[in-house]
């Protein structure tokens, strides 16, 4: 058993799985005298594109700025709205303010935490009452790496003529359930379904890049846009300026981007772990499939729910939840014990009407979303990641058990 005493090294929240191909393959970029976007850099698109069955693909700094260019390029701007989930990091509101439009939040599913798709229609009906901005897009979030109902998300966006922009920066590789084209049932990969998809390839991602990401959609207009708006708005990209043999040095400015591109460096350690994306993928199943085993006779803690339309759930977090009258502890203290065993652990997330900026810019209080303000009181995220060991595994369901024990009611 965990006890505080351990004296084993500290288990972090999260590692990346780095291999010496990686490694390798970095150098290789390093050395070939092209650092900046370039022939690596489109074929990493390529790839990435073939593997979510997406027509259109362009890599990125970060998905903060997917979901920027994403929104130029729908023509969501000033006084706008776009409705997403409350419970999201804030980068996926943030992006609203940078071209002037404002979120309309929705509260999440107490299952998945996703967002509700029926209380979604009841915002939406409401912001046509209220007398705010025009709602011109949703934005659903993948949350943990488990697909939103996209079925019903995109019925809704069809009937009122709005634009999905997706952000799926937890949800590379997922599929999810939908009806296809004959009435029977389809599986569509996240990244080929909404108007829009924008992914991270951030560190502790499910693949990685350092800093990164990559937007998928299937409108040639759109990608074009984002392409040209991606690097300072120029007309021509570097790659096609600096080996062109002809007038390489004239090219135009359409209008005023933004510096987003990513670098074959990144790009190159991005094709490696793309094409290790299923071991990723593997690894992370198998420690959620362990966990659950563990936790499924703890009544004190809850294992992450499955949606029915959920095909493939990326693992990207595993986040139990503590069941608050069966502990003589609160959540923060169930941390903190697990911390004291050496396991890291966190939370995700801190719903943004928690959030200082988010509640006084548009005047939000925790009675607006009860299921995210009730839920975000239990969440504690375990370790979840491709280089855990068997054995790290076993500590962390040793200290939960351990803490739970210590504090049953």
């Amino acid at each position: 058993m965990s006890s505080s005493n351990d004296t084993r090294p500290f288990l972090p929240f999260a590692l990346p799985s780095v291999s010496e191909e990686e490694i390798a393959a970095v150098a290789e970029a390093m050395r070939s005298g092209w650092l900046t976007t370039g022939a690596r850099t489109a074929k990493f698109e390529t790839e990435f594109a073939a593997t979510v069955g997406a027509d259109n693909a362009l890599a990125v700094n970060s998905c903060t700025a997917a979901m920027h260019l994403g929104l130029d390029a729908l023509g969501v701007g000033e006084g706008d709205r776009v409705a997403l989930p409350v419970w999201t990091f804030t980068a996926s509101a943030e992006v609203l303010r940078y071209v002037g439009a404002h979120p309309l939040f929705v509260d999440v599913d107490r299952a998945t935490l996703n967002i509700d798709p029926a209380l979604l229609e009841v915002a939406l009906d409401r912001a046509e009452r209220d007398g705010g901005g025009p709602v011109r897009a949703i934005m659903p979030v993948h949350f943990a790496g488990q697909p939103c109902d996209m079925e019903a998300i995109m019925a809704i966006a069809r009937a009122r003529g709005l634009r999905v922009i997706e952000d799926a920066a937890h949800c590379f590789p997922g599929k999810v359930r939908m009806t296809g084209p004959d009435g029977g049932p389809s599986e569509r990969s996240i990244g080929d379904i909404g108007d829009i998809t924008a992914f991270s390839f951030y560190a502790t991602k499910t693949i990685t890049t350092g800093e990164g990401g990559m937007i998928t959609c299937r409108e040639p207009e759109l990608a074009r846009r984002m392409k040209v708006m991606r690097l300072h708005g120029i007309s021509r990209d570097v790659w096609d300026r600096y080996t062109s043999k002809s007038a390489s040095w004239r090219y135009d400015i359409v209008d005023a981007g933004f510096k987003y591109n990513l670098t074959d460096i990144a790009s190159t350690m991005g094709l490696v772990q793309l094409g290790r994306a299923d071991e990723f993928l593997a690894a992370r199943t198998r420690v959620a499939a362990a966990y659950d085993t563990a936790f499924a006779d703890l009544p004190e803690v809850e294992t992450p729910t499955i949606a029915s339309t959920t095909s493939l759930h990326s693992w990207h977090l595993y986040v139990m939840r503590i069941v608050q009258d069966r502990l003589t502890i609160g959540r923060d203290a169930f941390i903190s014990e697990l911390n004291a065993r050496g396991i890291g652990t966190s939370v995700h997330f801190i719903p943004l009407h928690l959030m200082t900026y988010w509640s006084r810019r548009y005047g939000l209080s925790p009675h607006d979303f009860p299921v995210a303000s009730g839920e975000f009181e239990r969440v504690v995220s375990l370790p979840i990641y491709p280089r855990m060991t068997e054995s790290d595994v076993g500590r962390v369901v040793d200290a939960v058990v351990d803490v739970v024990r210590a504090h049953r009611r």
